[in-house]
């Protein structure tokens, strides 16, 4: 479960987007409890370029195995080069 302090909402009464490693019922847990207005992926974009479909079916998360560095260098590599759930289950 992603770590916020419960003192923001004491503090902090405007619109709070969270993100760090959510699951799909840890989102929809949150924000049904008030805890989060919205909550957002980043880093499991870029392994799973179909990430929405993903989570619409139940399907695996690909990690995010590349590189940092090279998530948003200067070529494809690490960055768009994950294949989408269609690709990764197609027969070889």
């Amino acid at each position: 479960m992603p770590k916020q302090s419960p003192m923001i909402r004491s503090i902090y009464s405007g619109a709070l987007v969270l993100n760090s490693d959510y699951t799909p019922e840890g989102a929809v847990a949150d924000i049904e409890t008030g805890r989060a207005d919205a909550v957002s992926w980043g880093r499991d974009f870029i392994s799973n370029p179909d990430l929405p479909e993903r989570f619409a079916k139940g399907a695996p998360i690909a990690p995010n195995v590349g590189v940092p560095h090279t998530w948003y260098g200067k070529g494809p590599e690490g960055y768009i080069d994950y294949p989408t759930l269609e690709r990764a289950e197609a027969p070889a």
